[in-house]
């Protein structure tokens, strides 16, 4: 795993001759401006210097950055990541920077022309014109930052490029105006050297594109198997988008990555590249992402990329492929071998009774903290029958709960007062009208009718008819509101009827032992913080936590998860009660035994 390896590259090709480099005195002009913006967004008391300051800052900046010429060259010099379980002594993963292998340069005419112009038209519409930044971008920064507001990012295509490839990766994650100003005159410096063309070649081969593809070729192949210049429009608006959340790819997260490409072929139609008939005809047709799958040495498979994919998200895959991190994560890697053995015994059991069964997954939360003890994303990693590979706890767009769904929906009925757990609802045949679906006619998983029976029982028997008469009461949308707080990420749709109860909508098993969690917490959530990015209206802002501490090679630490955010999401005394019904051994002993598989000894 440390073993260098060379990097293969095609001979590297000069971009043409075009007439792309901006007017000198735009130039100039636009780089006096940007410093002086940029100084005042990160230094409010220096910005009154003047000009004059913005002349001296460019000069002091240029003169200690590193040759533009260094570019052109790969960085040969890195250290491996290392991933441990909670207790720092089992080595889980040992993250290897894939552009050590072999990988095809490809030269600007090799990548489809709809490749070139979905990147330029989502990342940076004023590329082929700006001096390597857009002056407008931070102009609206700046003025923003006058007004009170949040600080936007504005980097051009020339700076990521920079970003990603000079700039050292301990700095690339500050947010400092030093780095920053170096940013933006490493981008000056290599426009007034490069032409455009070459610029957009080199950026197209470093991107990161998730799921350790580096460049556009690679990115072909790893989500579609075909080279790059076989890519259809519709394929390159979906790899376009990846490199600014390297998550939201089509084989982690479909869902996003097909909103994120309808994003690019609307940026596309607004710059007149295509017409909105062709953006219409890309975006309706539908892409069969291929992954590949590579067996290397890992332990806890599913988790530990998941924990990867994480830190690429936290601190840029370079930092993670080549920074020498040291990463202690939540794994109770005991817990999880267990967790594995039983899966893996049940399927096989399942299977010798005929049952249509060939995978499953187990994740395990601790309520109190939000930290993840187990996770096992299939039972066989590396089967690819199963597609073993896929994380079946985290993967969009989930699976159907069945009745472990019914808890949200007697939930939301018992805050709205309008039933108790007392409540009786007669579980007999009836026909609950649904529009815009037909009426619904739920049947009992044993086929029988039991009377009148009490919410409490109904629940803790699992009875279908009085839970969809519960949702009936409470209301579609209301129960999915109530999901949606407790944890639940999917469920985004409008379609949803009455058969949601019983399990109808798909949800991610990492979700469902998240949103439990807060039952057994007394209506509280605890976590980390969502991304502002990745939040959405009404949805849970505290994630699940997989990583405990990060260090760096000298073993400061970069990031720690010392204690969770916590927030209260549902009444403590509802929560209560729910845990309550949940656990009653004896209310649920007439349908499932008094020794059933859901009874556990105090």
């Amino acid at each position: 795993m440390n073993s260098r390896r060379k990097v293969i590259l095609t001979k590297r090709r000069r971009g043409r001759r075009d007439s792309h480099r901006p007017n000198f005195l735009v130039w100039l002009l636009s780089v006096v401006l940007a410093l002086v913006a940029l100084v005042f967004l990160f230094n409010v008391s220096t910005v009154f210097a003047g000009l004059g300051t913005a002349f001296g800052i460019y000069s002091y900046y240029a003169a200690d950055l590193p040759d533009p010429h260094a570019i052109e060259t790969e960085q040969e010099n890195f250290e491996t990541t290392k991933i441990y379980d909670r207790t720092g002594k089992v080595l889980l993963y040992e993250v290897f920077d894939p552009r050590l292998g072999d990988r095809e340069y490809l030269a600007l005419d090799q990548i489809p022309q709809a490749c070139r112009d979905v990147t330029v038209a989502l990342e940076d519409k004023t590329f082929w014109d700006n001096p390597g930044f857009d002056p407008e971008g931070i102009a609206r920064a700046f003025w923003q930052n006058l007004q009170g507001g949040a600080i936007q990012g504005a980097s051009s295509i020339t700076q990521q490029l920079v970003k990603n490839i000079i700039i050292d990766p301990e700095e690339r994650i500050q947010r400092s105006y030093a780095r920053k100003i170096k940013e933006v005159i490493m981008a000056v410096e290599i426009t007034r050297r490069y032409e455009k063309p070459q610029i957009l070649e080199w950026y197209l081969n470093t991107n990161h594109y998730g799921n350790l593809a580096y460049g556009i070729q690679a990115a072909a192949q790893v989500y579609f198997k075909k080279p790059a210049h076989d890519l259809t429009l519709a394929e390159c608006a979906m790899l376009a988008p990846i490199p600014q959340y390297p998550i939201l790819n089509p084989i982690d997260r479909p869902e996003e990555a097909k909103q994120r490409q309808k994003l690019a072929l609307d940026a596309l139609v607004r710059d007149g590249y295509i017409t909105q008939a062709e953006a219409d005809d890309a975006f309706a047709q539908v892409l069969e992402v291929k992954p590949v799958q590579e067996r290397f040495d890992i332990i806890a498979p599913h988790f530990s990329i998941y924990v990867r994919k994480q830190l690429e998200e936290m601190f840029g895959a370079d930092l993670v492929y080549r920074g020498g991190l040291k990463v202690y994560t939540t794994l109770d890697l005991d817990l999880n071998n267990e967790a594995e053995r039983i899966a893996r015994e049940q399927v096989n059991k399942l299977m010798e009774e005929g049952h249509n069964a060939s995978n499953a997954c187990v994740v395990a939360i601790r309520p109190k903290t939000g930290e993840i003890l187990a996770m096992v994303g299939s039972i066989d990693y590396w089967n690819e029958e199963i597609d073993g590979n896929v994380n079946v706890c985290a993967a969009d767009p989930g699976r159907q709960p069945g009745s472990s769904f019914k808890p949200f929906t007697y939930a939301t009925a018992f805050a709205q007062k309008a039933v108790t757990p007392a409540t009786m609802v007669m579980d007999v045949r009836r026909s609950f009208p649904d529009p815009p679906n037909p009426p619904y006619v739920p049947e009992n998983y044993d086929r029988k009718y039991h009377g009148a029976v009490r919410l409490r029982q109904a629940l803790a028997r699992s009875y279908n008819i009085p839970a969809v008469w519960t949702l009936n009461q409470a209301g579609v949308r209301n129960v999915i509101n109530t999901a949606h707080r407790m944890g639940i990420t999917t469920l985004n749709g409008d379609f949803y009827g009455l058969a949601l109860t019983l399990g109808g909508g798909e949800v991610k098993p990492l979700d469902m032992a998240y949103a439990y969690g807060v039952f057994a917490n007394t209506g509280v959530m605890a976590g980390q913080p969502v991304p502002p990015e990745l939040q959405r209206p009404g949805q849970r802002t505290l994630d699940p936590v997989a990583i405990l501490r990060v260090e760096d090679p000298k073993g400061s630490i970069l990031w720690e998860y010392t204690q969770p955010e916590t927030q209260q999401v549902l009444d403590p005394s509802l929560a209560y009660l729910m845990a309550d019904i949940l656990s009653d051994n004896n209310s649920r002993a007439v349908a499932f035994g008094s020794n059933s598989a859901l009874y556990f000894e105090d």
